[in-house]
């Protein structure tokens, strides 16, 4: 059984399509305006790569705190805070010691950042994605009452092919572009 809640109404009715189980509930709902259910409701709570997408994210984070049940959990998959900032954030080549880095212009400022929803059309429309630092996401939570039980960094598993395959290569798997957090609500 699940609830799944969106602010896009497009989004929901694609889900409701692929809904087999009468125990499964949409909503069309902004999740930084709070959630539709009544508090201490959920044994789990996810939220993938979707928060950097909400300006207020700390307000969603205190939202899915109050949903959760006591001991619940919830697991957020955000783009890497550290190493993958739209437009802060590259890769680079040092070619004397034939090695792959990541460029990082900013980390620690809060940024909003315009992003192309379909790169390459003339006339894409604007999206925005919210940089926040790491501390943001782990202060938001305690704030919450949930306390972080584990952190996982994960990195592509994309393969480069060609001479700069081996610098690439090991690149990609020691700059994670992805981050997981799992919190616990607790009551103290």
């Amino acid at each position: 059984d699940y609830t799944g809640i969106d602010v896009s109404k497009e989004l929901i009715m694609e889900a409701k399509k692929l809904t087999k189980n009468a125990k499964q509930i949409y909503f069309v709902a902004d999740a930084t305006k709070g959630i539709p259910v009544p508090a201490n409701t959920f044994d789990h709570a996810v939220c993938i790569l979707a928060i950097q997408n909400m300006k207020d994210g700390k307000s969603t984070i205190q939202n899915v705190g109050q949903s959760l049940k006591e001991k619940g959990d919830f697991v957020l998959v955000i783009n890497h805070p550290s190493f993958r900032i739209p437009r802060q954030s590259s890769w680079g080549k040092d070619e004397a010691q034939k090695l792959e880095y990541r460029r990082v212009n900013r980390y620690l400022s809060p940024l909003e950042i315009p992003i192309n929803a379909h790169p390459g059309l003339a006339d894409s429309p604007l999206t925005w994605t919210y940089h926040e630092p790491l501390q943001y996401y782990v202060k938001a939570i305690k704030e919450a009452g949930m306390v972080v039980t584990d952190l996982e960094e994960w990195t592509s598993d994309k393969v480069s092919q060609g001479k700069a395959a081996k610098s690439e290569n090991r690149a990609r798997s020691e700059f994670p572009m992805f981050l997981a957090i799992k919190a616990v609500k607790m009551t103290i």
